[in-house]
Order: C-alpha cells, then sequence, then structure tokens
C-alpha cells in the first residue's frame, strides 16, 4: 500500500532501504523514544527493520520526502495489534523535527486504519517525550487517564507511558475533505 499526503509519500519498507534507515535512527535523542528500538542500533537491526513484513490490518510505512533532487526516508509509522487494539508507533529522524512530518504522517496512518476497519486507535509516549503527546493532541487522541509501564530496549527497562486514543469515524464519502476524526483535514488516498 503505499500513500500520498499533501508533502510525503508513504511506502512500505524494502530491504534495500537498510542503510538509510540506519542512518536515520542511529540517533539516541530518537531510538530513547521507541520501545523496541535498541540501543546502540546496530546494521543487522537496520536490515530486520527494512525487511519487516507485516500484517495486512496492521502495516508498517516508511515516510519519504519527495524533492527534485529524488525522495529521502525522513522516519517511519505503523500500527501493531496491541490487545485487540490497532496502536500507532512512529518516528522522524532529528533533523526533519518540528516541521509537522509527523503529524501529516499520523494523519495519514490514521486514514488507512479507518480504511481498514479499525473503530478505534491508541497510541502512547514515554512520560518525558511530552512533543508526541502534542503531536497526538493536534489530531485528536485525547489522553485515556491511563499510566502503563512499557519496557523500553533502549533503555533497557520499564519506563511509564501515557496512553492516548482516538475513536475513528466510519469510513464514507472519500471526498468529503473530511479525515473522520473531526478535525477537517485533508483526505489521504492510498494507491
Amino acid at each position: 500500500m503505499f500513500i500520498r499526503s499533501e508533502r510525503l509519500f508513504l511506502r512500505p519498507g524494502w530491504p534495500e532501504d537498510w542503510a538509510e534507515l540506519l542512518a536515520l535512527i542511529d540517533d539516541e535523542a530518537v531510538v530513547r523514544n521507541l520501545s523496541r528500538a535498541p540501543w546502540p542500533f546496530r546494521p543487522d537491526d537496520a536490515r530486520a527493520l527494512a525487511s519487516r513484513a507485516t500484517p495486512g490490518r496492521f502495516p508498517d510505512f516508511i515516510i519519504t520526502l519527495p524533492g527534485a533532487h529524488g525522495t529521502r526516508l525522513i522516519g517511519m509509522v505503523g500500527m501493531v495489534d496491541h490487545q485487540g487494539e490497532a496502536e500507532l508507533g512512529f518516528w522522524i529522524a532529528q533533523q526533519h523535527w518540528n516541521r509537522g512530518y509527523a503529524t501529516e504522517s499520523l494523519r495519514a496512518a490514521l486514514a488507512v486504519a479507518r480504511t481498514l476497519g479499525h473503530a478505534r486507535v491508541t497510541c502512547c509516549h514515554f512520560v518525558d517525550n511530552p512533543a508526541c503527546g502534542r503531536v497526538l493532541a493536534k489530531l485528536g487522541f485525547a489522553p485515556t487517564g491511563d499510566v502503563r509501564l512499557r519496557f523500553c530496549a533502549a533503555r533497557g527497562g520499564l519506563e511509564p507511558t501515557v496512553v492516548y486514543a482516538l475513536e475513528l469515524a466510519q469510513a464514507g464519502n472519500c471526498d468529503s475533505g473530511d479525515d473522520g476524526n473531526g478535525s477537517g483535514g485533508k483526505v489521504m488516498r492510498a494507491a
């Protein structure tokens, strides 16, 4: 599945992406905010990430930024099955922070989640990463009130996370201009 948003192109990972992924994610400031990524992040970890097969209802996407001189990878967004619900996860390379790419790529992933039949999506962030919470709030996510301990491979232990949820509207008229979460955002179309 491929998705085009206003500025980004989301696509599946390919084995040949591993070196570019390694160059982006080999940053402790990024990895320490992810639950499953180890630190240090090694070439074999990048190869596994680039080649990871994902179940149909829970896809992963490489986030790319098309430009005049080609397309650059800038991060990843994806869904996992967490206790029967779709849980979103994402990361953006540090040199691309504060440009709205996280918000835009998550909005595209939410459109896919709704299309795949997910009625509710959750996302969480480590307590010491409030910037993630601000991104989620922009998209209509609300804190559930739960703070759960979650293992962080990079930190080597359990860390508290804040849990957010978003109820997705039923898929409807794809030409309405509404992204289904009440924010009135642009519709993302899967190709």
